[in-house]
């Protein structure tokens, strides 16, 4: 088996460190200008809807990418299609710095996601072709304390950065961050996947790989309960800012040490996840994970309702962050476990399911309720209640 065959080739302290570099594409291209989008909205003459707009697009990007990503890498290796990744990833950034209007910066941004997803998706996938199990789980929580550290120093980096520079500075430093990110492709990272288990490509193999992995009802289950996650974490992540700043007050350097603090209770979780998965399983962790952040989500919205004030919500957000980061590895270690050969598909629609849901229904309900602390918790308790009864009801019975 390719898993099998591919372990030696690199040992879990450089897989760690290099997977972990990678992962990090998704944090980065959100959470280094967090801080600015309240001033990104004033500079180019546009609302604080499509100022979040441009978080949704490279959202919306990043799930549509690793459609095409996920299958190149089982097509051609996992190595070939993250070196293009990487490098438009790095073009796409400076692009984003230049753009004159909020339109131009809309289509860069969701281009900038495109590129990016090759990173979330094949490193995923490259983890599963050397590990499997308990052991893939503890290996994706030992990533995390890599990939993870991108939103704790992000936002703290980029509230220091707005003190010399503004928005489109960012992404010129998103622009040398990819084009490092290259080097360590082209000199840390070997191929993983071998000749032999690569698929001829072409339209029919993908709907053969697309087909077997949605009939394996667990996948489904995990994939399900992952959009009703996506949701309550892009909630999260795209109204912060506006919430924090705006509507308590806190300024940028402020924003940035709450959101740190989040990033830092997700690692926690993480790697409490690594600590008690080879005494219990990935599915009890799992489910104890989503059941947690539930808990924790209805806490912030009633938190919300009762207008507590700014450390109640920070502290809220800071429960649910670590909870999320509990169940987090287990939810991949589960929809991966009967797709070895498949990996980068199933890796391409379980992403999907994350990053594309959660873009599209979030604004709605900004829409309809505004860019508030009532709407953030009361959109982010609901979405985690479905993922956890999706979990309960559906994960559960098909993993047992």
């Amino acid at each position: 088996m390719s898993g099998v065959q591919a372990r030696p080739r690199m040992g879990t302290l450089r897989a760690m460190l290099v997977l972990g570099m990678l992962e990090a594409f998704g944090p980065l291209s959100m959470d280094l200008y967090l801080p600015q989008l309240p001033q990104l909205s004033a500079a180019l003459g546009t609302s604080d809807a499509l100022a979040q707009a441009t978080m949704s697009a490279c959202m919306i990007g990043l799930g549509l990418g690793q459609l095409a990503a996920g299958p190149l890498s089982d097509r051609f290796g996992r190595r070939r299609p993250l070196l293009v990744g990487v490098a438009a990833f790095a073009v796409l950034s400076l692009m984003c710095a230049l753009a004159p209007n909020i339109e131009v910066l809309l289509v860069a941004r969701f281009l900038q996601g495109l590129a990016g997803s090759a990173g979330i998706v094949i490193c995923l996938a490259i983890a599963r072709d050397q590990f499997d199990g308990a052991e893939l789980s503890r290996m994706l929580s030992l990533l995390f304390l890599v990939s993870g550290s991108a939103p704790v120093i992000a936002p703290v980096v980029g509230g220091q950065l707005a003190r010399i520079m503004d928005w489109r500075g960012i992404f010129g430093v998103l622009a040398a961050i990819g084009v490092a990110l290259l080097l360590v492709v082209v000199f840390a990272l070997p191929e993983t996947l071998d000749r032999a288990d690569r698929h001829p490509g072409g339209l029919r193999t993908l709907r053969s790989h697309t087909g077997a992995v949605l009939r394996d009802r667990l996948f489904v289950a995990v994939l399900c309960a992952g959009a009703g996650g996506g949701v309550a974490f892009f909630t999260y992540l795209s109204l912060s800012s506006f919430v924090l700043q705006d509507e308590f007050g806190l300024d940028p350097q402020g924003f940035s040490l709450a959101f740190a603090l989040g990033a830092l209770a997700n690692i926690a979780g993480t790697q409490l996840s690594r600590l008690i998965v080879r005494r219990s399983s990935p599915l009890r962790v799992y489910l104890a994970g989503t059941t947690t952040t539930a808990i924790a989500t209805v806490v912030l919205a009633v938190v919300a309702l009762l207008g507590i004030g700014v450390w109640g919500f920070a502290a809220a957000l800071v429960g649910f962050m670590l909870c999320v980061g509990l169940g987090g590895p287990n939810s991949s270690t589960l929809a991966l476990a009967h797709h070895g050969a498949r990996a980068g598909t199933a890796s391409a629609l379980l992403g999907m399911s994350t990053f594309l849901v959660g873009p599209l229904l979030s604004p709605l309900a900004v829409m309809v309720g505004g860019a508030n602390a009532v709407t953030m918790g009361v959109t982010m308790a609901s979405a985690a209640l479905v993922a956890a009864a999706i979990a309960w009801f559906a994960v559960r019975p098909a993993a047992g």
